[in-house]
This record gives structure tokens, sequence and C-alpha cells, in this order.
């Protein structure tokens, strides 16, 4: 074994950037977009809200499993558990895909909307292009960050939709 790790605190990495005990990843306006929680014997892990254009919630994603709500039974989504992955889709769109990675770890891929139909997605384009094409770098008003660590605070990113954008906060 070349060394044991014991992680205390929540440690999520968002192009590049680690976030380190923050419990708010992204925020739109009052809505969290990704968020750590914790669950009970499991530990750390995080919570993503699916939306679609109308602003209808459809699922939740808590950690490697997505949860579908009423209302996206009723609007044909469908959830598919392969091999190291889940994969969300709805009219033969991908809109939510989790795979798994080497220990605990996992990768998410998504293409949301926030409650009020603004476009968001990940990790390609965040409001539009908060991330750059590659997944390495977030591009915040012309500012590019990329491999830097936020530790602490309550919020890592939080966008409104009148253009602001507050960084750790």
């Amino acid at each position: 074994m070349d060394k044991l790790v014991y992680q205390t605190v929540p440690h999520v990495m968002l192009a590049t950037n680690i976030f380190i005990n923050v419990p708010v990843i992204l925020k739109f306006e009052e809505t969290n977009l990704i968020e750590v929680i914790e669950e009970a014997h499991l530990g750390f892990t995080t919570s993503i809200p699916i939306y679609h254009s109308d602003g209808t919630y459809l699922a939740k994603v808590r950690g490697t499993r997505i949860y579908p709500t009423a209302a996206g039974k009723k609007a044909g989504l469908e959830i598919d558990k392969r091999a190291e992955e889940w994969v969300c889709t709805m009219n033969k769109q991908t809109l939510f895909e989790i795979r798994h990675q080497p220990s605990d770890a996992f990768k998410v891929s998504a293409e949301l909307y926030t409650p009020t139909g603004y476009f968001v997605k990940c990790p390609d384009a965040v409001l539009p292009e908060i991330i750059d094409p590659e997944g390495a770098t977030l591009m915040i008003g012309g500012v590019r960050i990329s491999g830097c660590t936020f530790s602490g605070g309550k919020i890592g990113i939080w966008l409104h939709k009148d253009g602001e954008c507050l960084i750790g906060c």
C-alpha cells in the first residue's frame, strides 16, 4: 500500500479547481445546483437537482444514484444502470451521466436547467461557458481560474440571472 488517506472534510473538483469543506459548490439565485451533503454511514457526497427547461423538477442526484420525481416519471424520464455508470435520459436525450472512478470518486456529466429555465451545461459550459470545453478552467467575466483551492466558506460559485457572479463567499 502506497499511502493511507483519511478525509474528514469533503473535496470536490470542478474544472481543475478544488473546493474543500464548501457545502454549496454551485448556486443559481437561491437554488443549490451542486451541494455537498453528509449521509449517515456513507460520509460526504453530492446532491444535484435535475430540472427541465420549463422548470419541472425531474430528479435528484445523490452521490452515484439518480432518483426520479413523480413529475420526472410522468415526463418520461428514464434511468439506466449500466456497469460502472448511471445514465438519465428523456426523449432519447442524455441529461445526466455518473461514472464511477477509482476509489470512492465519481465523475458527473450533465446538461441541466435551473428552475427558471436558464440552461446549465457541465462540464462543457455553465451559464454560458463558465467552464471551458475541456473542463479544465473556470471562466468568469474574462478571468480564467484553474488549479485553485477554495477552502471553507459557504458557497463556491454563486450565479445570478442578472449576470452577477460571486466566488468563494
